[in-house]
């Protein structure tokens, strides 16, 4: 989450600015933005809160999609689709005014870079962010930090003493061992046991580590909707940082359930990518995205950067553990990640009460400004320092009382609606929204967590009239904001599906009559919305037409055959119902 500037003011006093800037911000679908990879044959789409699951089912079915299941806490949905068509149908469904978002899932790998230089001195990356210092005050004691990964090596001297019982969310069960050896390194950086005379020293040495594999695949790869699945696994299950070393800033789906997670008071640090690049994303508020410098506090020269980054860490030659119970030196965004995952473990543990925005701030005023200035693209607002931000974190007093604020905005009072009803609501807070709620009268319409808080409110529910739209909005704390109350009008007659046939009668001449030279044929439709047409056939030919409900014709019989003659009147309304009548005359 990038702040407007560093400054000297107290915490509290610069998150309540900072937050109403950020939560008014609509976080863009990835839609454009295809990942190299992504599942064959499927999508993920998250429709607006409140939308009817048969609505969205026909939505869906248009695409010839269906939806296989949900992220229940996300709202998001796991969708099929034919294959080679994802994209397509990715690109349709964002430009449906029901859809919130709709994204590939893509096939991702961590941001790992294989060492070339094991000469490299150890632990450098300690020193330089002034964890010793910190220490004196703060090991990570009483914080559990979430590792989304290739799974972690249990057996390791290590760390197994600092892992809790984890989850493997592809295969849904406690295998969390390690497919790659990319987790049990990333583990170690964050939190391996330390000052045991064994192995290697950690940034938080008293951390719990909650192993979350993400992937059962030897290369590490995962998908979007797994690390999602992931992330929402641990927020429910008491982790209070979570690493991802994976470039998923920008994804959808991720920053749903990242939302999800600070929404839990936790928070979700990432990896920035190994591109040497910048990929021109936006700032997320939901995760910590982190750079990576070398041992000169330069840009390490393939990380990427770019204004997105919130801020950077050592990640060069980072000595840690290995698989197999060994250690090795490992480089990449991806220990840079939980180089800070540790900080903020540190932070965290330093003063419990600390919310999360309070927390990151704390990260961000706390770091070394490496480039000269304030906020720059390669290290946004500083190379971490743990000491400082253990320092700042303990001075820093958490309490929060604000009740968050709240308004509709869409539609505006006085708006006449029917059927599907778009409805949008502005929240902010001075820590940060968790939930808003949409009531239409007395009735719930839906909750949203994730920010821009969109809903679809089916009218047809509600008497026509007039109806009040209030939106609640919740904080971390329980704190409670309403809304004013927008009045629209409900008119959904018009939107109401007519299956009523007309009545058609003959007026003259009487059934089985006989008739003249000259005959007046006259008939009457009605309707329960009205006649759109009558028609007039005599012995099977069409004679005539009018777009009324009443119709007089006059037929001149003097070239007509004597014997029976066949009246056939037929009325049709606007929805395409109709009725016949038929009679005989005889000349």
């Amino acid at each position: 989450m990038t702040m407007n500037s560093r400054t000297n003011q107290p915490i509290s006093v610069c998150l309540a600015a900072a937050v109403s800037a950020i939560l008014g911000l609509a976080f863009a679908t990835t839609a454009d933005a295809a990942p190299d990879k992504w599942a064959e044959g499927r999508i993920l789409v998250q429709p607006r809160a409140g939308l009817p699951d048969g609505e969205f089912d026909a939505i869906l079915s248009k695409h010839g999609a269906r939806s296989q299941g949900r992220l229940p806490q996300l709202d998001v949905h796991v969708v099929e689709v034919p294959a080679k068509a994802e994209a397509a149908i990715v690109k349709a469904l964002s430009k449906n005014p029901h859809v919130k978002f709709a994204e590939l899932d893509g096939l991702i790998g961590p941001n790992q870079t294989t060492p070339n230089d094991p000469k490299f001195p150890n632990a450098w990356h300690l020193a330089k962010i002034q964890a010793p210092t910190a220490w004196d005050a703060s090991r990570g004691a009483n914080v559990t930090v979430a590792i989304l990964d290739s799974g972690v090596e249990a057996t390791h001297p290590d760390l197994a003493g600092q892992l809790l019982p984890g989850w493997n969310v592809v295969s849904n069960n406690g295998d969390t061992s390690d497919t790659r050896g990319h987790g049990t390194a990333v583990a170690g950086t964050v939190g391996a046991a330390s000052n045991n005379s064994t192995g290697v020293t950690s940034v938080a040495w008293n951390v719990k580590l909650l192993p979350i594999r993400i992937t059962n695949s030897a290369d590490g790869f995962a998908y979007y909707s797994d690390i999602a699945k992931g992330l929402t696994w641990a927020a429910d299950n008491g982790a209070d940082v979570a690493n991802i070393s994976y470039e998923v800033n920008q994804v959808s789906t991720v920053t749903s359930a990242a939302q999800y997670m600070r929404g839990k008071g936790g928070l979700v640090v990432v990896s920035a990518g190994n591109g040497s690049t910048d990929p021109g994303y936006a700032d997320n508020p939901y995760i910590i995205s982190v750079s990576a410098t070398d041992t000169n506090d330069t840009k390490a020269s393939w990380s990427n950067y770019g204004s997105y980054i919130d801020v950077a860490a050592p990640g060069n030659y980072i000595w840690t553990t290995s698989p197999g119970g060994g250690y090795g030196q490992w480089y990449g965004t991806s220990f840079s990640a939980p180089t800070v995952a540790g900080v903020v473990a540190l932070i965290k543990s330093a003063n419990p009460a600390l919310t999360p925005d309070q927390v990151e701030k704390v990260l961000e005023v706390s770091g070394d400004d490496i480039a000269g200035t304030d906020f720059y693209p390669y290290f946004g607002w500083g190379r971490v320092n743990a000491a400082k931000a253990v320092q700042l974190a303990s001075q820093t007093q958490a309490t929060d009382t604000q009740a968050p604020s709240v308004s509709v905005f869409s539609p505006t009072a006085g708006t006449t609606v029917k059927g599907l009803v778009s409805v949008d609501v502005n929240a902010a807070d001075n820590v940060g929204v968790a939930q808003v709620a949409l009531y239409a009268g007395s009735q719930l319409v839906g909750t949203d967590t994730v920010a821009p808080y969109q809903f679809t409110w089916d009218s047809s529910l509600v008497a026509d009239g007039n109806a009040t739209l209030t939106a609640k909005a919740y904080d971390a704390q329980n704190n409670q904001g309403v809304s004013s109350g927008v009045t629209v009008t409900v008119d959904n007659v018009a939107n109401v599906a007519d299956t009523t046939p007309p009545t058609v009668t003959f007026v003259s001449p009487a059934n089985n009559s006989n008739v003249g030279t000259k005959v007046t044929i006259s008939v009457i439709g009605q309707d329960n919305v009205v006649v759109a047409s009558l028609k007039l056939y005599i012995d099977g030919a069409l004679k005539s037409t009018v777009t009324s409900g009443s119709m007089s014709y006059t037929w001149n019989t003097r070239n007509v055959a004597k014997g029976s003659h066949t009246l056939k009147a037929v009325a049709t309304d606007p929805a395409g119902n109709q009725a016949a009548a038929t009679e005989t005359i005889f000349k």
